[in-house]
């Protein structure tokens, strides 16, 4: 027999009655699902950019490209990140001009990082902005790459929860929610990603082990080039115990 959903609740308490909440099962649609509950990193790289749906939820400029993976049979893997001359990187015209690489323990995060967009002398960043992703879309000769900070981001191990925020005056707020697999879990979620400068990012890492990550970046270091947006994730608290101590 069904029962009212009040019914089905009586025997708790009051307060656990009130407080219940149920989760939300419904499926919902891709662009949606890319700004909210997050979508793994293979099947962006293999939309249809040109779909309306995902071209509303895209930030403009950000790229997300497969990467393959080679398993070595009882050595490990092996799997290039990108040539200069072919693939995304060369289509665009980004080669970057320092490469580094970071480790994030497990159960930690880092960002939001930003980096600021160059907008030329004279010029409206709604006038560029519409030239640049839109008018001459695939003009990337444009882009100044040398006098703003481009990043591409390569994951060689651990799983990783990448968020990016539309923050340049004048585009629409949109966010990008993704999870990207290292290399040490061959699949189809091993991409890179390009993330312009003006859009925020930030990494979470997922699961229990360490995350690695390679990144190139279109300059070389400028601190005036590194921004952060609440970033307070990423300061580590003193115990109250230890800060009466130091004071």
């Amino acid at each position: 027999m069904n029962k009212k959903k009040t019914d089905r609740w009586q025997a708790l308490t009051a307060t656990a009655a009130a407080a219940w909440t149920e989760r939300d099962y419904g499926v919902r649609a891709l662009g949606q699902r890319i700004a909210e509950n997050g979508v793994e990193g293979g099947q962006l790289a293999a939309a249809n950019r040109a779909d309306p749906e995902i071209a509303r939820a895209w930030i403009p400029g950000v790229e997300i490209f497969a990467r393959t993976i080679f398993p070595q049979r009882h050595r490990g893997s092996f799997g290039e990140f990108a040539r200069r001359d072919e693939g995304t990187l060369a289509r665009i015209g980004l080669w970057p001009q320092q490469w580094s690489a970071a480790r994030m323990f497990a159960q930690t995060a880092k960002g939001f990082h930003i980096h600021p967009p160059r907008v030329p002398e004279g010029v409206s960043p709604n006038d560029w902005w519409k030239r640049l992703f839109l008018e001459e879309a695939d003009n990337f000769a444009l882009r100044p790459y040398e006098e703003e900070q481009w990043d591409v981001m390569f994951f060689v191990q651990g799983h990783a929860e990448m968020i990016l925020r539309e923050a340049r005056a004048g585009l629409p707020a949109r966010t990008m929610r993704i999870f990207i697999d290292g290399d040490d879990h061959r699949g189809p979620n091993n991409v890179a990603v390009v993330i312009p400068p003006g859009v925020a990012h930030a990494i979470r890492v997922e699961g229990s082990e360490d995350l690695i990550m390679v990144y190139g970046t279109s300059t070389s270091f400028r601190a005036e080039f590194e921004g952060r947006i609440a970033s307070d994730v990423e300061t580590a608290a003193l115990p109250d115990s230890w800060l009466k101590f130091l004071s």
